[in-house]
Order: structure tokens, then sequence, then C-alpha cells
């Protein structure tokens, strides 16, 4: 079994963090995002990996490498003529896949169990196609599968009027008649190559399409909302390591990690779960529960929560900072040291600010 992994896109939703950064590098919990994908495709003992970029991209493949940090195999596939669809990238990525079974894991997805068992169950079963399954409480925005007496009939997207409270995850187990499928249906009304079509190809041509409920807890990470809340839920699993220098009048509270060459000094609160990067300096400030902060930061004389806070970025505002993402090398200064008074802008497309 190989495993086909999505990193292209454009991200419209994270602008501007991803006119510079390719959504799956954003960090959550001080690790790109991709990585959590990764570590969950070679626990399932997987070896060979194709990830799809965008036509061009060379940061990425920089950025990842071959996959030896987690003992696989990469293969770079580039998606020609941008964004199409997700049946569109299974069906280029074919060459790769050969006959195999592989796992169709998308890049932004974060989960909390192991999807070894969702392998198991496409194998012992003998299914032709697995789909992971989340109840939501909004299943308009998702693919949803209707079920009746324990099996899916019907697959739509976005559905208006959802025949159940189930999400189509962005994790499924294939066999290679998943080429037939993408490999017939049409482009939609919105111009792509739609998963869902895919998949009804498949139920009406009386191939076995079976299911999984994920337990736990499951993250698609399209918007910043949805960016903190995985920050969230994958800080509440962090274990304390102090490598960094923590100053005696510092008080460290709850779970915290703090890289090494950190130095916390000064009049400063650090209250978990909290995640520091290395050779930052934080110097009477207050870091507040759910915040992840990367390498080479400084912030002084400010308070911030629940937020990240991207590598090189400079924080001296003597302001509280909450429910924020801040991008690399970002620089945020208090208003009364420039004149005139007032607060000055440079703001990007897509940006929200809050005065």
């Amino acid at each position: 079994m190989k495993a086909l992994i999505t990193a292209g896109g454009h991200g419209t939703r994270l602008r501007p963090i991803t006119y510079t950064t390719n959504k799956h590098l954003v960090p959550i919990a001080n690790k790109p995002m991709i990585h959590y994908a990764l570590e969950k495709i070679a626990d399932t003992g997987i070896k060979e990996v194709g990830i799809v970029i965008n036509a061009g991209d060379v940061i990425f493949p920089k950025k990842i490498g071959d996959g030896s940090k987690w003992n696989l195999s990469i293969t770079y596939i580039e998606q020609p003529g941008g964004p199409l669809g997700l049946a569109h990238v299974i069906k280029i990525a074919e060459d790769f896949i050969g006959k195999d079974s592989f796992i169709f894991y998308l890049g932004d997805n974060i989960i909390l169990n192991d999807i070894k068992p969702f392998v198991e169950k496409f194998e012992k079963e003998k299914l032709n196609c697995l789909l992971a399954l989340s109840k939501v409480k909004d299943p308009q925005r998702f693919g949803v599968p209707e079920i009746v007496d324990g099996r899916i009939i019907k697959v739509e997207e976005k559905p208006q009027s959802p025949k159940s409270n189930f999400a189509v995850t962005g994790i499924y187990v294939y066999d290679y008649h998943i080429f037939e499928a993408v490999n017939a249906i049409k482009p939609s009304a919105r111009g792509e190559l739609e998963i869902s079509d895919a998949h009804q190809y498949l139920l009406d041509h009386n191939l076995e399409v079976g299911y999984s409920e994920i337990t736990g807890w499951w993250k698609d990470t399209g918007k910043p909302i949805d960016l903190l809340e995985g920050n969230q839920l994958i800080l509440n699993y962090t274990e304390t390591k102090i490598d960094g220098e923590v100053d005696q009048r510092v008080a460290i509270q709850g779970k915290v990690k703090i890289g090494k060459g950190t130095r916390i000094i000064g009049n400063s609160v650090v209250r978990g779960p909290v995640a520091i990067g290395e050779n930052c300096v934080i110097k009477d400030s207050y870091i507040g529960p759910f915040t992840a902060i990367g390498d080479r930061v400084e912030i002084y004389g400010t308070e911030i929560e629940n937020s990240i806070i991207f590598e090189d970025a400079d924080i001296n505002c003597n302001k509280r900072i909450t429910d924020s993402l801040i991008g690399v090398n970002a620089t945020i200064t208090p208003v009364h040291e420039t004149l005139p008074s007032g607060h000055k802008l440079l703001v990007g497309d897509n940006s929200f600010i809050e005065l």
C-alpha cells in the first residue's frame, strides 16, 4: 500500500499568511501541519508517499525533504493547471500509484487517533473504498453520505439539505478502481472533478464502499479559526519540557514546552498549555494558554493568549493579543513610540484587524 497526500492549492481563506507560506507548512503547535499527516502515514507502516504540490513549487520539497525523517520515501507530483478538484489530484497520481491500494490524505487535516484501523478494515472487508466519517455541526460544508441500514447509498458534495450529520473527512482508502471513477466523471458546475462524484460512481457500479467513524477529534484547518482550534487540540497533549533558561522570577504554570536557547526573564508568567520554540527572548510578558511561539521570536511587555506566533516575529506593544495569527518576521510596536500618533497599518488582502 502507498499513500497520496495533498499539499497544493492557494489557501485563500488563510490569506495574507498564505501569500508567502504554503498552507501545509503553517505551524500548528510549532510543527508544520503537513508533519502530522506524514507521522500518521508512517505509523501505518507505509513507506512510499506521493505528495501533490503546485506546479513550479520548489520551496515545499526543500522544506520537507525526501521523507527519511519519517522513514518514508517521498515522490513529489506537480499538479498542472492549478487546483482542479480532489478527484483530479488522484487522476494525476495514477502513474505513481499503479495498481496498488493507497491512503488518500488531505494534508490540511489533523486527527487525534491512529489511521491504521482504517487500513485494517479496508483489507479485512475487501473494500474498494473506505471513507473516514466524522459527525459535524455544519455538514453543508463537506461531502455528506446518505447511510441506510449501515451502508452508504449516496454521497453528495456540500448539499443544502444533508441526509446525515456525517462529513466525509479528508482521509480515504482506495484500491485501483478509483482511477476508473476519476477518469469517467465530468467537471462539476464549479469546474472541478469532485471526489464525491467519484465515490458516487463507485456506488453506482456496485463496488464496495465502506466507512469508519472517527473517534476522538478531527479537524479540517481551512480557516484561521480552524488553525487556532487545531493548535488548541494538539497543545492539550503537550508534555512539560524546559530546555531553555527560566529566570527565578518567572512563573511557569501548567504544561509548558520551552526550546533550547530560549530565555524567559523578568516579571513573566507562562501558563500552559504553551509551546515556545528555540532561541526566543520573552521578557516582562504573559504567555497564556493555547499559544504556540516559533523559533527566534522576541516578546517584550506584552500579553498573548490563544495565538500562533510564527518564527522571527518581534512583539513589543504593551497590549493584550488574543486569538491571533502573527506571521514570519512580523513586527508589532506600541503606537506611542512614533509620531504622528495613531494606528499605522500595512494590511494585505483578506486581512482581519480589530483595533
